[in-house]
């Protein structure tokens, strides 16, 4: 099957289920962000000076149509439509909106990253010094196709890769194979698609309003989160970000379909998502009880707590990275510093998150289970057992 079949008749639908061009198909949130001239934004992330696209309450759901950079760039000829019916692509399975978007949304390319941003959202009760709780909902792809891509002077392997002249983008279509979905690639250029590697969607961008007036470039993480490429991530996971201005004024962005832990090449498999998040305000002192003073982005697994480190250098990435979980024990279970450096010296995995991004992201995967006994006595004051309140 190839993407060839996808999207060539009314109501046609691929392996992933029906393209999601704007307003079709389920749209299960409270409200509904499409993607347009009026509610993205190209290659820069939103600040303070941003209006909403939308006012929500705390607990309410938002459903996203997100649009992946990649087919829209110039490199690929700024022409989703052309660029992917030349890879097989029916022309009703290639997204209105990213035509619009690559067609009419401003970006100046010598300045500006890539990423596409849907936002922002208003929080009520959102304040400074409060954290933001988003819980990933649900992940639909909007389409059976994405990209992958490797640019020259980036990539974990600048200077040696791509070996030729221009830049190098891999057209992969999803397909299902034994129940699974599935990115299909070949082994040689032009070969049959005998390689094949599960899909585990999730949102690469997900982010606060920075303050000031000035937006910041999409392609960098930092403690406001944006870019931060953590392919935890999925369904039923949360990223709790520390507000910087009021309402926070969350967006997102660079959608994945999936992603190995470096992202060595450049990109993930990059394609559009239908993400519905829901948005909750985890309040100044609840926060400190339950995570002591988050300095930047946290994510939360059923399985793990996962503190981040970010910096331009892997090395100190890797240093604020066990800062940050030493901090987190301490804080959560009021663990003495020198077992809880043991601890994850004999139990936590630090994963790189990416090494492409600007600022390299590294994070700790803490398993919350391994401190079930911890009793309440030994939580800090107003702290609830693991797994329970934030």
């Amino acid at each position: 099957m190839t993407a060839a079949a996808y999207g060539s008749a009314p109501g046609s639908s691929s392996p992933t289920g029906p393209i999601l061009q704007t307003g079709v198909g389920p749209i299960p949130g409270d409200h509904y962000v499409p993607a347009t001239a009026d509610t993205v934004l190209w290659g820069r992330l939103p600040c303070a000076v941003d209006a909403p696209v939308v006012r929500i309450a705390p607990g309410e759901t938002v459903t996203f149509d997100t649009v992946s950079h990649e087919g829209i760039l110039p490199d690929q000829g700024q022409d989703p439509l052309g660029y992917f019916t030349a890879h097989g692509v029916a022309a009703d399975a290639v997204l209105s909106d990213a035509v619009a978007i690559a067609a009419s949304v401003p970006r100046d390319a010598a300045l500006d990253g890539p990423h596409v941003v849907t936002g922002p959202v208003f929080v009520d009760g959102a304040e400074p010094g409060d954290l933001l709780k988003i819980t990933v909902v649900t992940l639909a792809p909007r389409v059976p196709y994405g990209v992958i891509s490797n640019r020259h002077g980036k990539g974990a392997l600048p200077g040696v890769l791509p070996r030729g002249a221009g830049n190098v983008s891999v057209f992969t279509p999803v397909e299902e194979r034994d129940g699974l979905l599935v990115g299909v690639l070949p082994v040689h250029e032009g070969g049959d698609r005998v390689v094949a590697f599960p899909l585990a969607p999730f949102l690469g961008t997900m982010g606060v309003a920075v303050t000031g007036p000035d937006r910041p470039h999409s392609v960098p993480p930092g403690a406001h989160g944006g870019n931060i490429d953590i392919n935890l991530l999925v369904e039923g996971t949360v990223l709790y970000l520390p507000v910087q201005v009021p309402g926070a004024l969350a967006y997102v962005g660079d959608p994945h379909f999936a992603q190995g832990d470096g992202e060595v090449a450049l990109t993930a498999l990059e394609a559009s998502l239908r993400a519905t998040l829901r948005f909750d305000v985890v309040p100044r002192d609840e926060a400190l009880t339950a995570f002591g003073a988050l300095t930047g982005p946290l994510v939360r697994t059923p399985e793990y707590l996962v503190p981040t480190g970010l910096d331009p250098d892997l090395g100190e990435a890797m240093r604020k990275a066990v800062r940050a979980a030493l901090d987190l024990l301490n804080a959560r279970y009021g663990m003495d510093e020198h077992l809880a450096y043991a601890y994850l010296s004999a139990a936590t995995d630090f994963d790189i998150s990416q090494v492409v991004d600007v600022v390299c992201g590294v994070h700790a995967r803490i398993r919350e289970s391994d401190f079930a006994a911890v009793t309440a006595g030994e939580h800090p004051a107003g702290e609830h057992a693991p797994g329970a309140g934030s």
